[in-house]
């Protein structure tokens, strides 16, 4: 069996618990945190490939 490359270039995904999505796609898929703002009670965080 063959290796699969995946690749987005953007996108969305709601969370009920931003830290535990952060361990995860920080911590555990090595992505890196770019922008992370709070407003009215929401939040948003973007992610990115270090690279």
């Amino acid at each position: 069996m063959s290796g699969m490359d995946l690749r987005f270039s953007q996108c969305f995904i709601a969370v009920d618990d931003h830290h535990k999505a952060l361990a995860f796609y920080r911590d555990v898929l090595g992505l890196e945190v770019r922008n992370d703002v709070g407003f009215e009670g929401m939040r948003w965080v973007t992610v990115g490939s270090p690279s």
